[in-house]
């Protein structure tokens, strides 16, 4: 059974990240909550999965010419930097702290998207 919501999950989070969304907002909550992963071990799955999918999905929106190199080298470069600043963090600090912080980032997320919802459909309405 882990075998198969293991697959699920990871088409579930390669559409997800496939649209832009970041897969990672929905196979992480899964793993840790249905296939008892713990935070670390399931945000390391993400990153591994997360590495062929991006590159799918670059090649793709390449082709479409949906991508803007000369001017995604400074986000590139600012977000390798964090990624190695927070890989060292998550080392250092509890798990459960982890949890707190991934659940509170999705809250904010989703409320902001939320919000954003509720605006795009009154926009829609007048």
């Amino acid at each position: 059974m882990d075998l198969i919501l293991g697959i699920v999950f990871g088409v579930l989070g390669g559409v997800i990240a496939g649209m832009g969304m970041g897969g990672g907002t929905l196979l992480i909550p899964l793993l840790v909550i249905f296939l008892e992963f713990s935070q670390l071990q399931a945000q390391t799955i993400n990153l591994l999965a997360f590495l062929p999918m991006a590159i799918i999905t670059l090649i793709i929106h390449c082709k479409n010419h949906l991508v803007d190199f000369k001017n995604s080298w400074l986000i590139a470069l600012f977000g390798v930097a964090s990624s190695i600043l927070g890989a060292y963090i998550t080392t250092l600090v509890e798990m459960e702290f982890l949890r707190i912080c991934f659940g509170a980032f999705l809250i904010i997320l989703g409320t902001f998207q939320f919000a954003k919802s509720v605006r795009n459909q009154e926009k829609r309405q007048r």
